[in-house]
């Protein structure tokens, strides 16, 4: 029995040396493994951190342009008597003769326009006002004036009136010259009574001169929406900049569909000038009537007709001059002969070159004012 004893407490001193020992690894190869996860967690990256987008992203919205450039756009309301011829009746001439011979009527139209300084100097179409008896605009901001016509100018579809209200929108001038087919524009108006509302589109071509919507144009063409009510409205870009007054869109019944056009600002702001400071615009006349040009193999207009007494005649132009440059401009179409010499002041001394029997011909007028 004292064999067994020493037997078991032998087994049992060493089993619990082995257990110690077995702990003793155990936690050492914790230790080991702690300190390796922790210094290579000090190479890792930190984790992604989610931002906002920023600014350099295009640009999704384009309401920092409208909220720049609305409130200066308003309604304008108009209202024109118009006359017709009365119907004829059965009735014995004994009545008729008290009947009156035409009837007239009261016709409200739509339009808008644009507050383009602090004065009150408000641009809208000529074609919006025209004829009109009453006029109200009203502004983004629920007031209401009655305006002053400052002037129109019915040879580019534009008018000027001006209302007395204090701490007026003003819409910033932009460049149309700038403008490039494919660059975004938005059209705020007054389309079919709705009050202010904003289309997006893009410039679809510039240049616009043979669509004989106007006497001088070059009109935006644009696919952003212009209803009835548009007329006169802004055409901004996407900095909330005036680049043009929207003014026609071609007839749908021709199934037409994003067709509309601009009077471009840089012509507007001319016109705005002269009409502000003179109250009409004044345009050089030369007294040339100068058609398409019959002979195209040198691709410029020619001169058809000429006044008596004119500019032209005393120069010594002739009909069938072919018009090849006007103040050193190359001239291709009768539209840039008829803009350069109206874009002149009266009085003002123009070169003209213009071919003659296959010869080029210098010669010098002295412009007067176009009536």
């Amino acid at each position: 029995m004292a064999t067994l004893k020493q037997s078991l407490v032998f087994f049992l001193k060493w089993t619990l040396v082995g257990l110690a020992a077995a702990g003793l690894l155990l936690l050492a190869r914790l230790t080991l493994l702690g300190r390796t996860a922790s210094g290579s967690g000090a190479n890792l990256p930190p984790p992604a951190v989610q931002t906002p987008a920023s600014s350099t992203e295009p640009r999704r919205s384009f309401a920092d342009a409208v909220a720049r450039a609305a409130p200066a756009v308003v309604n304008i309301y108009t209202a024109r008597v118009v006359s017709t011829a009365a119907p004829s009746t059965q009735l014995q001439p004994l009545f008729e003769q008290n009947l009156p011979a035409v009837r007239r009527r009261v016709e409200s139209s739509l339009g808008s326009g644009v507050i383009v300084d602090v004065a009150g100097h408000v641009v809208t179409n000529h074609h919006v006002i025209k004829d009109a008896s009453e006029i109200r605009v009203q502004l983004a901001d629920g007031r209401v004036a009655t305006p002053k016509v400052v002037g129109t100018d019915p040879d580019t579809d534009l008018a000027v009136l001006r209302i007395d209200l204090p701490d007026l929108p003003t819409m910033p001038l932009g460049r149309s010259d700038e403008l490039r087919a494919g660059d975004v524009v938005l059209a705020i108006g007054n389309p079919l009574g709705l009050s202010q509302t904003v289309t997006q589109g893009i410039v679809s071509a510039i240049g616009r001169g043979s669509l004989r919507l106007a006497t001088f144009a070059d009109f935006i063409q644009t696919d952003a929406a212009i209803n009835f009510g548009n007329s006169g409205g802004a055409l901004i870009d996407t900095d909330g900049e005036l680049v043009g007054i929207n003014t026609a869109v071609l007839a749908q019944a021709l199934g037409t569909e994003g067709i509309g056009f601009a009077i471009p600002v840089n012509l507007v702001r001319g016109v705005l000038g002269e009409i502000v400071d003179h109250g009409r615009v004044r345009r050089g006349w030369l007294g040339v009537h100068v058609l398409a040009g019959p002979n195209r193999r040198f691709s410029a207009p020619v001169i058809g007709a000429i006044d008596t007494g004119s500019p032209a005649e005393r120069a010594g132009l002739r009909v069938g001059d072919l018009i090849t440059e006007v103040n050193g401009r190359q001239i291709l179409t009768d539209q840039e002969a008829l803009n350069q010499v109206a874009a002149l002041a009266p009085g003002s001394n123009v070169e003209i070159h213009v071919r003659r029997n296959d010869q080029i011909v210098t010669v010098h007028a002295t412009l007067e004012e176009r009536k």
